[in-house]
């Protein structure tokens, strides 16, 4: 079966809300490119690339899928929702979310050669972000090669609207509570994140210049998920709050 009928199955998929059975013997590059076709073919049909997601940041989830680097995906226009925002689950096949940092960058990023001094530079604010990541994949019986051709199972991204410039928070050490429905249900710091959540973005510079892609300025960074991601069920109301960073919520009808 060929890359591009690849793509075509996930891109059904995701539209019919049928997942499909993961796919055998895929190589990393064979991935990246079912993942491109589907983000070009969207691109022709009106939507616009607005970011891009990192997934995989900490330790535990790189071992759980046998690999030693994260990876990603692109985030379009159609994928955004407000801070707040009350989101139907008609829109998603098995949806999960994560709770992150998103960086907003005021300069493009190209790499090879992106250094964490570059990225800090680039970088216009911070605030926080919850991703809501889905699998086309039927179960989320996914391989690391799944996930990437699956668009990083992303799905869609809450953003914060209090935007704090990068030197006026350590990245580093940022706390993060998370409430389900008013009630306590994790927490972490930022430094879970590749131990500097700034170090994901510098990965991704880099990465994605094996594609002849950059970040560009504008663009928003998802940069990892500081805990496990959370299946959602009808009526959840997520909130998020950072130290310095503020808040960000968003519930499910």
């Amino acid at each position: 079966m060929s890359v591009l009928k690849k793509a075509e199955m996930l891109k059904e998929a995701e539209e019919t809300k049928r997942p499909i059975a993961r796919f055998a013997n895929l190589t990393v590059d064979e991935a990246y490119q079912i993942q491109l076709d589907q983000i070009q073919a969207k691109v022709k049909n009106g939507a616009t690339i607005v970011g891009k997601k990192i997934g995989l940041t900490s330790k535990a989830m790189q071992e759980m899928f046998q690999v030693n680097e994260p990876d990603y995906g692109h985030l379009l226009d159609c994928m955004m929702y407000p801070d707040g925002a009350s989101i139907s689950l008609s829109s998603f096949i098995q949806p999960k979310v994560e709770f992150e940092m998103a960086f907003v960058l005021k300069k493009d990023l190209s790499g090879p050669g992106v250094t964490l001094l570059d990225v800090i530079d680039a970088t216009e604010y911070i605030v926080p972000a919850i991703e809501i990541i889905d699998s086309r994949i039927k179960d989320w019986d996914i391989t690391f090669e799944n996930t990437v051709a699956d668009n990083g199972s992303s799905a869609g991204a809450v953003i914060g609207i209090n935007p704090i410039p990068i030197d006026k928070v350590d990245v580093t050490k940022t706390g993060m509570v998370v409430y389900r429905n008013g009630a306590y249900l994790d927490a972490a710091s930022s430094g879970a994140v590749m131990g500097n959540p700034a170090r994901a973005v510098q990965w991704l510079a880099n990465a994605l210049s094996r594609y002849d892609i950059s970040l560009y300025k504008g663009e928003v960074i998802l940069s990892g998920a500081l805990t496990k991601a959370v299946q959602v069920e009808k009526g959840d109301r997520f909130t998020v709050i950072f130290d310095h960073l503020g808040t960000v919520s968003c519930s499910f009808e």
